[in-house]
């Protein structure tokens, strides 16, 4: 039997998330106002920093069952922002706060200054429908 290779891994699921949300972040400062796709881009920036942080622990598997602690812990390190800065997210945004949208942007985008997205990519508009998403999950 041969090797079954996943093309869709939790790293190039991370890595086309970190894009879309420094996409999300680029678009969030052309708005002027509160608009429903302002909505949708807070969102989805909260939603997909909670699904890049639940992917930390699959990432850091491979490394844990070759006894590769150190590397598995810093690199929970680095990303344990991610999962605090989706809760303050989520919530400011179910709330309407955009006084805390605001202040936690810059520091979002901060991390993600390396991440170069062309302007001719092709990931589209992830964040239609994204407000509406997070809103279901706050009732379930």
């Amino acid at each position: 039997m041969s090797r079954v290779i996943n093309p869709d891994s939790v790293g190039k699921e991370r890595t086309r998330l970190i894009k879309s949300i420094v996409l999300c972040i680029r678009e969030l400062a052309k708005q002027a106002k509160v608009t429903p796709e302002a909505k949708d881009l807070a969102a989805f920036i909260a939603l997909a920093l909670q699904t890049i942080s639940e992917g930390i622990d699959v990432s850091v598997a491979a490394w844990e069952k070759r006894d590769y602690w150190v590397k598995a812990d810093k690199f929970r390190m680095e990303w344990m922002w991610a999962g605090q800065s989706a809760g303050k997210m989520k919530s400011a945004v179910l709330t309407d706060d955009w006084a805390t949208i605001a202040m936690l942007i810059p520091q979002i985008a901060s991390r993600f200054g390396k991440v170069v997205v062309s302007d001719n990519h092709r990931l589209g508009k992830p964040w239609v429908g994204a407000y509406t998403l997070l809103a279901l999950h706050r009732k379930l």
